[in-house]
């Protein structure tokens, strides 16, 4: 008969097989191996921004097994997502689902050994070491330099390598920063904001987008099985559509950098999350949470008024006036129709309450 620790250890036995099974040609990859498949199983990575590059990321590393991936972004799926954002499909926008909600459910059907944890938020000064510090590890799907930048302290401060990258038209680049070894994103992007076309007023095609991300993918399972040695050196740029390739070393660290010279970190000290912001081409205003806002609550007072929609992540106002709300729990709302941050905030005033 066959006793409790016998049947306990034929289990475990089966679940490692069934583990090397699914992993077994990633670790038939010598940089890899057995070993770096246990270090990557064992990792806690976050992804901020679940857009193009962040759903192309996040598919890479729940594949090869991170154990723990921590999802962060602020928004909804929308129909324009569609074209390049590939956890997400026709679904998702009729349900408005979160994005890290929608990509959660998809990516626990591709992988379901490892952890998932949505995060719906905007990231912020005040929330960004809580919800960054314990990674092993940081990539960068987001779509503005300010963020990037915030992230970027973070991660200096804390220790946390940081890989980034951007895409825009037929264009990317990518590169990984490793506080102590590498100078910083600040340091590269000289003082500047790093602000210009985006995908919302120039476009973008798919293609592009996952080349970045995938390359991102690539140094991050370097950096999480510990071949440093083997990290990419600089910035590497690059057009598809032009066939143009460039790699430039990254600067030295510089001893007058806020982030990685002085470790004044200015992007943890600078940021007021609920000031309004437009946000680029989508002819959106994103007024910050105050206070947090009872769903409910508000979906009763604003029917008064207004047709409204709901899931239990957020609600849909479509206003008398002709323009949008859309109200997340955290306190945030979208102002949709409009990129004048004074008839925003007075439409939130008069519908959410100053």
């Amino acid at each position: 008969m066959e006793t409790g620790a016998s049947a306990e250890r034929r289990e475990t036995e089966k679940e490692e097989r069934r583990r090397r099974e699914r992993y077994s040609r990633q670790m038939l990859f010598a940089p890899i191996g057995e070993d770096g498949q246990r270090k990557i199983e064992a990792a806690r990575v976050a992804v901020v921004g679940m857009g193009a590059l962040g759903t192309v990321i996040a598919n890479h590393l729940a594949r090869a097994g991170v154990g723990r991936l921590r999802l962060i972004d602020r928004d909804y799926v929308e129909r324009s997502n569609l074209q390049r954002q590939m956890l997400y499909d026709e679904d998702d926008v009729l349900q408005a689902r979160p994005k890290v909600v929608a990509a959660e459910r998809r990516l626990a059907m591709i992988n379901g050994d490892i952890a998932i944890e949505p995060v719906v938020a905007h990231l912020t000064a005040s929330n960004a070491e809580a919800l960054l510090a314990d990674a092993d590890l940081v990539l960068d799907g987001t779509d503005n330099f300010g963020t990037r930048l915030l992230v970027n302290d973070v991660c200096f401060k804390h220790g946390i390598p940081f890989v980034y990258g951007g895409a825009v038209s037929s264009s990317g680049m990518t590169a990984a920063f490793v506080p102590g070894r590498t100078s910083c994103l600040r340091c590269l992007l000289g003082g500047g904001d790093g602000a210009g076309d985006t995908c919302d007023t120039v476009g973008v095609i798919s293609p592009i987008v996952d080349i970045v991300a995938s390359l991102q993918a690539v140094e991050a399972l370097k950096l999480l099985v510990g071949d440093e040695a083997s990290l990419r050196k600089g910035l590497l740029s690059m057009d598809v559509w032009r066939h143009g390739t460039m790699d430039m070393r990254l600067p030295e660290p510089s001893p007058t950098c806020p982030t990685c010279g002085l470790r004044r970190y200015p992007s943890l000290n600078a940021e007021d999350a609920a000031l309004p912001v437009t946000l680029c081409g989508r002819e959106t205003v994103q007024i910050g949470g105050r206070r947090s806002l009872d769903l409910a609550e508000t979906r009763e007072r604003l029917s008064r008024s207004c047709a409204v929609t709901a899931n239990p992540y957020l609600l849909r106002a479509e206003l008398p006036e002709g323009e949008r709300l859309v109200v997340f729990p955290d306190g945030r709302v979208l102002v949709q129709g409009t990129e004048d941050l004074a008839r925003a905030q007075s439409l939130y005033d008069r519908y959410i309450g100053s």
